[in-house]
């Protein structure tokens, strides 16, 4: 049980994560302001010779405060014709040292607990949506669980009892939920390196209670330091790749940017012989989306709205992975449950809701 004092900052911090309320989408965006005297074919029709039914067309669904209404989960279809979401239990630690993973408390949304896992696929499964479930360790005091470090034996020892009841707890519910996949853990990087045993171990333990497929999230600057693919179905990427700095970045660019990563990418599957599976991956709809998303999160405010820097992106993405047999798909980061409410041409963030880039993701999802 969390003390009031705890408890209070917690939920302070998660308030001021609410999802956007921007109106909805009113003219599409079209200018290019840096492609005034070069040219850039945005949007093309994809290959003949994709079959869409093979892709996992997801999104990332965000976890609500509340229970909404079934309804909502209609538009994943309609929108972006997506087939897919991935549902975001979390969990969190109180710094990048704290060997708690609480979870399931009393401060966290609802929609980050079991009971909102559940009703959340029971209204996926009845849109004709496939889940993935994927717990996540969030940590408030703005850590990163990329830079987890529990710091003695002790530490790391009482993390993993934490962490192994965190993800043992949803791969039950998983299995109980029929869930097509199951996502391990989320962007560790020096727990993923310093305690490989114990992601041997729990995936051992995971696959005894949970028959549908495994897969671990790795960051997109770490997915060639995992030593336990071998155990997994899919190469789990979050693709946050810095490409290209420009203010709007032309398609052109970005796929020439993407090459090594793709063939990087591409030799890892091979090793493997596992697809990857593009566990998030999104851009914001501000200027510089190709570049450092993560570093204008924080001054978002202040970076200037860019819709075609968000359709270019999203377009290059698929020109270049969406014809590829060796990449399974991916889910967007992220999707709001409130359709109507979310996202529009004021919006910054990362969600594709009631923007131009929705007809995008339609070409290649639909």
């Amino acid at each position: 049980m969390l003390s009031s004092l705890k408890y209070f900052y917690f939920v302070a911090v998660l308030l001021m994560l609410a999802c956007a309320d921007d109106p909805p989408l009113i003219d599409p965006v079209e200018s290019n302001p840096d492609d005034t005297n070069t040219p850039d074919t945005t949007i093309v029709d994809p290959p003949d010779t994709l079959s869409q039914s093979t892709k996992i067309n997801g999104l990332s669904f965000v976890s609500p405060p509340n229970e909404f209404p079934e309804e909502f989960m209609s538009y994943v279809e309609s929108a972006v014709s997506g087939d897919w979401i991935a549902i975001s239990p979390f969990g969190f630690s109180y710094n990048n040292n704290d060997p708690q993973v609480l979870f399931n408390t009393e401060g966290q949304w609802w929609g980050e607990t079991g009971e909102g896992v559940t009703t959340i696929s029971s209204y996926a499964r009845s849109n004709n949506l496939k889940v993935m479930i994927k717990p996540q360790v969030w940590i408030p005091s703005g850590g990163w669980v990329g830079e987890y470090d529990a710091l003695t034996e002790e530490g790391w020892t009482a993390w993993e009892k934490d962490y192994r009841d965190f993800i043992l707890y949803y791969a039950e519910l998983a299995q109980e939920l029929d869930s097509e996949i199951f996502c391990i853990g989320t962007e560790y990087k020096i727990a993923a390196i310093r305690r490989q045993n114990f992601w041997f171990n729990l995936i051992d333990e995971v696959r005894a209670i949970y028959d549908g497929e495994l897969v671990y999230a790795s960051n997109w600057d770490h997915y060639q330091n995992i030593g336990f693919w071998t155990e997994l179905d899919y190469i789990g990427v979050d693709s946050y790749f810095p490409l290209v700095e420009a203010s709007t970045p032309k398609v052109s660019d970005l796929l020439a940017a993407w090459q090594p990563i793709s063939q990087d990418l591409e030799a890892i599957s091979n090793q493997y012989d596992k697809q990857i599976l593009f566990t998030e991956y999104g851009y914001l709809s501000v200027d510089g989306a190709g570049w450092q998303n993560w570093v204008l999160e924080s001054q978002l405010d202040a970076t200037p709205i860019n819709m075609q820097a968000q359709v270019n992106c999203f377009e290059a993405f698929y020109q270049q992975f969406w014809d590829k047999d060796w990449v399974a798909g991916g889910f967007i980061w992220k999707w709001y449950h409130n359709y109507i409410a979310s996202g529009g041409i004021t919006n910054r963030d990362y969600t594709p809701q009631n923007k131009p880039v929705e007809s995008v993701i339609s070409n290649y999802y639909d």
